[in-house]
This record gives structure tokens, C-alpha cells and sequence, in this order.
């Protein structure tokens, strides 16, 4: 049960190429954003909105998604919520809220005959 208590599934396509971030200690971080649709009926017909995602991955995860995901790509993230904040060198106070990716699948589409 615990396991579904902070769960996240996001089909979506990613919005950047990954940017990664290796520590002192060879650890990687990796981050981008993942865009993901859903359409909604109104009135006047349907309408498409856009909701974008932080994604982070740590270690192994990370060294995979920096070798395959690139920008566009249409992938399929498991993860947790985590939250972050900090202060900035300006003195405010920020923060973020991130998916850590747990799995992650690379989705091909099917490639159109022609």
C-alpha cells in the first residue's frame, strides 16, 4: 500500500533535451521537462490542453536518459512526487516540485507505411 500512496504515471513527450549534472562523487543527476495532452469536450467542440512536468532522475537512470531521451521524445515515466525549495542568491525563497522517476519507457510510434 505504500508504494500507491505518492505514485505518478505520465505518458507524454519530453520538452527538452535532458540536461545532466555529474557530482563530484560520478553520481548524475538528470532533468526536463515532460509535456503531457488531454482533450476536453465543450461546447464549441473539443479543446487540447498542455500540462508540463519537471522530471528528475538520479544514478543509472540518469546515464540512460541521457544516452536515449531527447527532445520530442514520447516516453512513459513512473515515479513520486518529491518537493523541493531553497533560497535563491537574491535572497528569495523558491520552490519546485518534481517527478523522480522510478522507471521510465521509451515509446517508438509505429512508423507510417509510404
Amino acid at each position: 500500500m505504500n508504494k500507491i500512496q505518492n505514485a505518478v504515471n505520465l505518458i507524454g513527450r519530453a520538452g527538452i533535451a535532458p540536461v545532466v549534472r555529474t557530482f563530484e562523487n560520478g553520481m548524475k543527476l538528470a532533468k526536463f521537462s515532460l509535456a503531457t495532452h488531454e482533450t476536453i469536450s465543450e461546447v464549441n467542440g473539443k479543446k487540447q490542453l498542455t500540462q508540463w512536468h519537471n522530471v528528475i532522475a538520479w544514478g543509472k537512470k540518469a546515464e540512460l536518459i541521457e544516452k536515449f531521451v531527447k527532445k520530442g521524445q514520447m516516453l512513459a515515466v513512473d515515479g513520486k512526487l518529491v518537493n523541493r525549495s531553497w533560497t535563491d542568491a537574491s535572497g528569495n525563497a523558491k520552490r519546485i516540485t518534481e517527478i523522480q522517476v522510478n522507471e521510465i519507457l521509451l515509446i517508438n510510434p509505429k512508423k507510417k507505411a509510404g
